[in-house]
This record gives C-alpha cells, sequence and structure tokens, in this order.
C-alpha cells in the first residue's frame, strides 16, 4: 500500500508536491501513473501530472559513475530544478551546475557546500567559465578570485540542440585570452566545453578533449595552473537512443586515457542533465476537447473510404510540459490524422508541428508520455492561466533507507550513502512503459497491465 508523506513549499511562488509516495515491494512508478489517472477520473478532475521516478534517478546516477569513475558529475540545475530532485541528487552526493542567481540559491537552501557548486562570488563558489575578453573584464572588477575555466567550441552540428554558436571561444583565440587572464591578474585553471545537448556523435568528445589537452599547454605556457577539464554534457537521456551512453563513455575513456591520464592529477567534472532525468518523469494529459475536420467534399470521400482529421484539446501543451519537441509516433492501424493542441489560445500551442495518426480517442481519455523529465517543468509557464502540471514524485526500495535532508517527512531511516550506492539495482526494464500510450477509462489500475497501453510511438 503506498504512503502519502507532506512536501513543504517551495521558494519563489511555486508549490511543492503535495505527495511524496514510497512504493510497497511490490509497486512500480508506473502503476502509480495507472492509479492517479483512475482517481483523477473518478473525482472528474482533469489536472495534467507528472510522475517522478526517484529510484529511476538514483540508478541513472550509479550508470554515470560505473561507466565513467574518473569523471564527477555536476547536476545541471536548468534540466530540472524540482525540490525532490534536487534533494535526492544532493543526498547522493552530486555536484551542481548552477547559471543563475535563483538556481544557486535553490541548491544553497539544500545545503550543499559551496565547493560543490559552479556559479558565483558572494556565496564563495569560485569555479567559472568565460570564451571573451569582456568576460574577464568583468570577473576581475566583480571576483577577482575566481578559478576560471575557459569554455572552448566545439563541433556540435550534429547533436539536437547545439550550443557553439552561441558558447566557446575558438581554439585559436584562446592563447591570447589565457595571455589577458595572466596580465588581468587572473588563475584560469583548466578548460571546459559542451558538445551539445543530445549530442549524436561521440567523436565530439574525442576532438573536444584533444582540443582541451592544447589550452591546457597554452595555459601552462602563459603561467596558469592548468588542474581543471570540465567535459559538460550532451549525454542521451534514454536506454534507447543512440549513440548509447555506454558506448559514448567508452570514447570519453579512451580520449581521457589518452590526452589527461590519471597520473597527471587533472580533475575531470561533467554537467549531465538530460542524463540523469529524461527518463524518471511520466506525463500525463487528458483531453478536454475534440472535433472532426473535414475539407470541401469530404463528406463524400469519407462515404468512400477517405478520413476525416481529428483534433484534439489537451490540457497540457507547448507552454508546459510540451517546450521542446518529442519523437514522432509509429504508425499502427487503425489510425487516423490528428492534431494535438494545448489549452491555451496560442493557435501555434501544439505538440508536434505536423499532424500525428492516433487511434480515434474520446474527451476524458489521457495520453500518457514517458521520458518527460528533462527540460519540461523547468521550461514551462503558466500563460492563460494554465498552472504547470503538478508533480508527484515516488520513492521505492533503492532510496528507501537513505535520508535525502527533508527532516521528518520521509520517516525512513538513515544510512551510509556508499553502502546504499552499493546496494543499488539496475532499474527493472520491465517497469518501463511504452514510449508514448494512451489511457482508456474502463481500463481498471488494480488489474492494468502494460499490454493495456497502445503504443503510439
Amino acid at each position: 500500500m503506498s504512503t502519502c508523506l507532506e512536501g513543504l513549499k517551495e521558494a519563489h511562488g511555486r508549490p511543492w508536491p503535495k505527495e511524496l509516495i514510497a512504493l510497497g515491494p511490490e509497486e512500480s512508478a508506473q502503476q502509480m501513473v495507472l492509479r492517479r489517472i483512475q482517481e483523477l477520473s473518478d473525482s472528474d478532475q482533469q489536472d495534467p501530472f507528472m510522475l517522478a521516478d526517484l529510484d529511476m534517478m538514483a540508478s541513472r546516477h550509479q550508470a554515470f559513475c560505473q561507466a565513467l569513475p574518473q569523471v564527477s558529475p555536476f547536476y545541471a540545475v536548468k534540466c530540472n530544478s524540482s525540490p525532490w530532485v534536487l534533494r535526492v541528487l544532493a543526498a547522493l552526493g552530486t555536484g551542481f551546475d548552477c547559471a543563475s542567481q535563483v538556481e544557486l540559491e535553490q541548491v544553497l537552501g539544500l545545503g550543499v557546500p559551496a565547493s560543490h557548486i559552479r556559479y558565483a562570488a558572494r556565496h564563495g563558489v569560485q569555479l567559472l567559465t568565460f570564451d571573451s575578453e569582456e568576460e574577464l573584464t568583468k570577473v576581475a572588477q566583480h571576483h577577482p578570485g575566481a578559478r576560471l575555466l575557459l569554455r572552448l567550441r566545439t563541433q556540435d552540428s550534429q547533436s539536437t540542440f547545439p550550443l557553439s554558436t552561441k558558447f566557446g571561444a575558438s581554439l585559436e583565440a584562446c592563447g591570447h585570452l589565457l595571455t589577458s587572464a595572466r596580465d588581468l591578474g587572473l588563475a584560469v585553471v583548466g578548460a571546459s566545453f559542451h558538445v551539445g545537448s543530445n549530442c549524436q556523435t561521440p567523436q565530439s568528445f574525442t576532438q573536444a578533449i584533444a582540443d582541451c589537452q592544447c589550452v591546457f599547454e597554452m595555459g601552462r605556457g602563459a603561467g596558469h595552473d592548468m588542474s581543471c577539464l570540465d567535459i559538460g554534457g550532451g549525454f542521451p537521456g534514454t536506454e534507447d537512443s543512440g549513440p548509447k551512453f555506454e558506448e559514448m563513455a567508452r570514447v570519453i575513456s579512451a580520449a581521457l586515457a589518452q590526452d589527461f591520464p590519471e597520473e597527471r592529477g587533472v580533475k575531470v567534472i561533467a554537467e549531465p542533465g538530460r542524463f540523469y532525468m529524461e527518463s524518471v518523469c511520466t506525463a500525463a494529459v487528458s483531453i478536454i476537447a475534440k472535433k472532426a475536420v473535414l475539407e470541401p467534399g469530404g463528406w463524400a470521400r469519407m462515404a468512400l473510404g477517405g478520413e476525416a482529421t481529428l483534433m484534439y484539446y489537451l490540457n497540457d501543451g507547448h507552454y508546459g510540459s510540451f517546450r521542446l519537441g518529442h519523437r514522432e509516433p509509429v504508425p499502427r492501424p487503425p489510425l487516423f490524422p490528428c492534431t494535438l493542441y494545448g489549452p491555451t489560445c496560442d493557435a501555434s500551442d501544439r505538440l508536434f508541428l505536423e499532424d500525428v495518426r492516433l487511434p480515434e480517442l474520446d474527451v476524458g481519455d489521457w495520453l500518457v508520455f514517458p521520458s518527460m523529465g528533462a527540460y519540461t517543468s523547468s521550461m514551462s509557464c503558466s500563460f492563460n492561466g494554465f498552472l504547470p502540471a503538478t508533480i508527484c514524485y515516488t520513492m521505492g526500495p533503492q532510496l528507501r533507507c537513505l535520508g535525502v535532508g527533508v527532516e521528518e517527512e520521509l520517516c525512513c531511516c538513515v544510512c551510509s550513502l556508499r553502502a546504499v550506492d552499493k546496494g543499488l539495482d539496475t532499474h527493472p526494464a520491465s517497469h518501463a512503459l511504452s514510449p508514448g500510450a494512451f489511457w482508456r477509462q474502463s481500463l481498471n489500475p488494480e488489474s492494468a497491465r502494460l499490454e493495456d497501453f497502445k503504443t503510439l510511438w
């Protein structure tokens, strides 16, 4: 039987999740999705929600540490800054990559040491990045004691979200920047790069790491003590992605062994975000309106076996959990061309740029989208007064005995982090939902099976 535990209040005006759900020995997070849908349907509620599987996040942390033991993870807070996510990651021992004052305050509020954070001077955070003379001038004025990493531009054109058009210095410019930093009395301690979010070419890491080795040589020549390498993020977020994380980790390990062998004593850090979070969250949205659209002569074509386009209006959309693009559905008959709209007045508030093919559904049916943990809740807003989806959190056996700093609310014992890390099992594949499914109200969540979900993509 699940136990609901009261949460706290989140800073900055948004409510904390009302529940942390402690799963029973035979329960899975996916079963809780079914149960929550049934509860909402029975009470005639249509609020969208997400369910975050905190055990999955612990498994992802373990997978990262096992595949790249020489790399210290600094979680990218911008990916998903939900309070329980940050609390559990802090307990697991990750560092944090903060991109703003708000993110910094969130992490400091958890009691995370400043040495485990990358951001700014006022709170004792020392490690910063730069890629221009203008930034060096600002650092010299406001944080002259900072330890700086020179960010390189990378070849990231094949990544889902390239970053090098906006960030990073060319290799040719690095020598001048290192000299300028020295002349300003600033300490450059290493180099950093980012191959773009959701990198599709592991070899991008190989070239970037080799370029960083060149920067280290330039830095030492300019009188800097080069001791830290930040390999950024870009790691895949799901098991079915290509390339696989394990392949990427092998490429990175080989490049580090070649250019930064352990005997050199260089500290290597990374900024995983999507890798930790994408597969953690499942989004559930309901259909709040529906209509069929026929072109001129459509009824005649329908009589001859043609089809109408169905338009479904959902209770979540582009301004909520679906800000970024998602995978297109794979056709499975019998299907109809469908447009999925969010709830706002914006005509561009739709989940896919083109129509998708789905079975005919009814108002009140639910759509379930796994792998929704990365850059979803952190990018949502309340346009038109539609609030972001509520997030529910589950804690299973892997985290049951781990105290995560939330006072008595967890009602669980505290044990050695090292013992917990060694005892983590891989997340059962049998618990994974199909990547995209719809829920019929006639299903009974107590007896529902994964086969009851119809695959959409």
